[in-house]
């Protein structure tokens, strides 16, 4: 039976050099395009034999490996930790994976969760240490192995490298694998392999590329072949309008072979969609298939493969879903049900609270959906498609912390933004959804704050104050005297009580240097306006007052203490022992 090539998946941490590393294997220039520099969606590319064979040559007579495999099938996975479900098709599909780390900065948080991918999916990977060129005083061999370039450089880079290398090491001890640099390894089963390299001068890629290749012809032969009369298994990476094509779909055809006329089974919004292969499309050698503009046609495509396909109505094709492309007269029953399964498993429907989220693709929507459930927050909705009217008016009534639609990538409709804007429903649009999290967090930020800011307004707040001796401005209807605030906060509108309980009077105005004010804090003098006072009578200077509280007030106060100073806190336990002496069940 016929080998096919590897498929490898690129893995690692948001900007440590993934795509960039990439573009160098195949000379283009595709991250420069990505939305934040972060790969958005999985990518295909494909690197044939000669190109290997060519760039690897020293390394291959070195190690004496003989190539033939045809070729090698990168697919570029993306970076941020919210991808780890888009990661882990991309694992899944993988034979062998690359994990790159920025040797400068070492295991990062994405890293760990790329190392659980692969450590659930059980995919054997190497360890790409990027960004050799960035260390301090480095001198760039373009395109050299990686002997020739380390022993180029001064015994100062030399044993800088070798320093975060130890120091990689460590860190991936420490995670239980045990790794070294690749040409100082003798087994290459029990020990993870470890190539410095530079995405940007092209040193030590055709080591890594080299030492794939090996590692993929020895240990993975059998999971290579190919039954050619088998049936196409592939994932949907991405549907696209292509001029005179019309809607295409790209495929990461990972299994058996598709051929021209084939009966497709594809995962789509409202049911399985079931159609005939109209062309097969290809992209040229180190082209990648989400950016490439010319394709070769061809008859048939065998795994493993990006491809792009042609079919007639694919419009409703939802990125990341299964494709099985079956002979005729097989039964399409079984395979229709298997792509139901799989979009039922994502998509969620209720009516429950929570927020709503839409998607361009199933596995954008699995990244966001596991994201938002990880924070503990309920999902009503969670669907591929354009956020509508619909959608705004389903959530405008529901708790103002869920009233939220989370939209990557996906379009909103005229009327659903002027729906939004009128019932108060946000709507947070981003291509990059470690920015729509962080919006995410950023509202919910802002919503307690203002909530805050309404319950702490509405608190009635407590407040000791002291007739300051000497200043009388007026002795009734109202009084006018000098106040100085012992403690607590005192406002317009508050009761006033003597230390017995007894009500005396209501504030009006309070003023600083006369200025109304709306607040006086704790050390502040100021002349105050009291209804009810009779200054000589029932208000004498030098006496205490405190605010009265009523035990509503009071209870509400207590179940929001965090609401107030410390000042504040002092002088509620104060009324209570007041209110005490008149009630002995007042704070129950």
């Amino acid at each position: 039976m016929p080998i096919r090539q590897p498929i490898i998946s690129i893995l690692g941490h948001v900007d440590h050099g993934k795509t960039t590393l990439l573009d160098y294997i195949r000379t283009s220039r595709v991250a420069v395009g990505e939305a934040g520099g972060i790969t958005q969606h999985i990518g295909a590319s494909e690197v044939p034999v000669e190109n290997i064979k060519r760039t690897c040559k020293t390394f291959l007579d070195k190690w004496k490996i003989d190539v033939k495999i045809p070729g090698l099938l990168f697919i570029d996975t993306p970076g941020h930790a919210a991808f780890s479900l888009l990661r882990k098709r991309g694992g899944a599909l993988a034979d062998i994976a690359i994990l790159v780390i920025d040797v400068t900065e070492g295991i990062m948080p994405q890293t760990d969760e790329a190392i659980n991918i692969l450590k659930q999916n059980k995919t054997p990977f190497v360890v790409a240490a990027n960004k050799v060129d960035k260390i301090s005083g480095w001198q760039p061999k373009k395109d050299a192995c990686f002997s020739d370039t380390f022993e180029s450089q001064p015994k100062k880079m030399q044993e800088d490298l070798d320093l975060k290398i130890y120091q990689l090491i460590g860190q991936l001890g420490e995670r239980g694998i045990n790794s070294d640099r690749f040409d100082r390894i003798t087994d290459f089963t029990k020990t993870i392999a470890i190539i410095p390299v530079s995405g940007r001068s092209g040193e030590g890629v055709a080591d890594l590329l080299g030492l794939i290749t090996g590692l993929a012809q020895r240990y993975l032969e059998k999971k290579l072949t190919i039954d050619e009369s088998g049936l196409g298994r592939g994932t949907v990476l991405e549907v696209k309008e292509v001029k005179g094509l019309g809607t295409t779909i790209d495929v990461i055809l990972y299994d058996g072979i598709m051929k021209q006329g084939d009966t497709l089974v594809i995962g789509a919004r409202e049911k399985p969609i079931v159609t005939k292969v109209k062309a097969i499309l290809k992209t040229p050698p180190l082209k990648e298939i989400r950016v490439e503009k010319k394709f070769m046609p061809v008859k048939e495509a065998s795994a493993a493969s990006g491809i792009k396909v042609s079919a007639l109505d694919i419009e409703e094709v939802i990125a990341g879903v299964p494709i099985f492309a079956l002979r005729e007269g097989t039964n399409t029953k079984e395979y229709e049900e298997m792509v139901k399964k799989e979009i039922e498993s994502v998509e969620i429907i209720t009516s429950n609270e929570g927020v709503i989220i839409k998607a361009d693709a199933l596995g954008s929507l699995e990244a966001i959906v596991r994201s938002i459930k990880e924070k503990g927050v309920p999902i009503r909705k969670a669907l591929i498609g354009t956020v509508s009217r619909k959608d705004v008016l389903e959530i405008k009534d529901s708790d103002p912390k869920y009233r939220i639609i989370l939209a990557f990538n996906a379009s909103v409709a005229e009327d659903a933004k002027a729906e939004a804007k009128s019932s108060g429903v946000k709507i947070l649009e981003s291509d990059i959804i470690y920015r729509l999290l962080e919006g995410y967090d950023e509202y919910q930020k802002e919503l307690l704050a203002a909530q805050k800011k309404a319950l702490s307004e509405s608190l009635k707040k407590p407040a000791k104050v002291r007739f300051i001796p000497g200043f009388v401005f007026r002795q009734s209807k109202p009084a006018v005297i000098g106040m100085e605030v012992v403690l607590g906060t005192l406002v317009p509108g508050a009761k006033l009580m003597n230390q017995g309980g007894e009500i005396l009077g209501t504030v009006g105005q309070v003023q600083d240097k006369s200025v109304n004010i709306t607040e006086a804090k704790i050390g502040m003098k100021c002349a105050v306006s009291v209804d009810g006072f009779v200054v000589g009578r029932n208000a004498k200077e030098g006496d205490i007052f405190y605010t009265f509280l009523t035990k509503e007030e009071y209870k509400a106060l207590k179940n929001n203490i965090g609401f107030l100073s410390e000042s504040e806190r002092t002088c509620l336990d104060e009324i209570r022992q007041v209110m005490l002496k008149t009630d002995k069940l007042w704070d129950l």
